[in-house]
């Protein structure tokens, strides 16, 4: 069986903002959570640690990677959706720019993209080919999955059938997390 432990980035001062590729580190509050997610996760063994490739990310797998002793290989494919122009704004900001498209973007969730952004379903075929392809290069021991909200709300909801309201709660904390155990590795991710 293989198993993945899907661990959300530390706190970053864009906190609240469409972050997406936005590449902040993370700040002071990230560093205490990190640590905390350390004592939460205790004796948990890792085989290796892979992340996103962005700057919040890859700061709290390197913490992670010193603190288990274990190889962190980074991943762009396990990067946040793209925001396009969204990127850095808070909802408010994106209301009063456009408030037509505001609208718009809610009640067509996920089919119309941020302008200039990533379209879902091409985020979701990106996460679900990382995922994939995690899986198989599980050997034996579990591997931490260092990433984003988004990334993590695709899991829950694709493969292991949470609904989009149990996904939010579950992710809206920083440095969340939860597993993912699959038997049928050699089995393509059905969308």
């Amino acid at each position: 069986m293989s198993k993945l432990i899907f661990l959300r980035h530390a706190e970053t001062d864009m906190a609240g903002a469409f972050c997406g590729h936005s590449d902040p580190p993370i700040n002071r509050g990230g560093g205490e959570q990190i640590r905390d997610l350390i004592t939460r996760l205790g004796n948990q063994r890792f085989e290796a640690i892979y992340s996103s490739d962005l700057l919040r990310a890859v700061n709290t797998a390197e913490v992670l990677s010193a603190a288990y002793g274990v190889p962190l290989t980074t991943v762009a494919s396990l990067r946040e959706i793209h925001f396009g122009e969204w990127e850095g704004l808070r909802w408010e900001e994106i209301e009063r720019r456009d408030p037509a498209y505001a609208a718009r973007w809610i009640a067509e969730f996920p089919k119309l993209p941020a302008p200039e952004g990533e379209r879902y379903d091409a985020f979701t075929d990106r996460v679900l080919d990382a995922v994939d392809r995690l899986l198989r290069v599980t050997e034996g021991g579990p591997i931490a999955v260092v990433t984003h909200a988004g990334v993590m709300r695709v899991v829950l909801t694709m493969l292991l059938g949470c609904s989009d309201v149990e996904a939010w709660e579950r992710t809206r904390s920083y440095c969340c997390s939860f597993e993912y155990a699959s038997s049928a590795v050699a089995q393509r991710i059905s969308r």
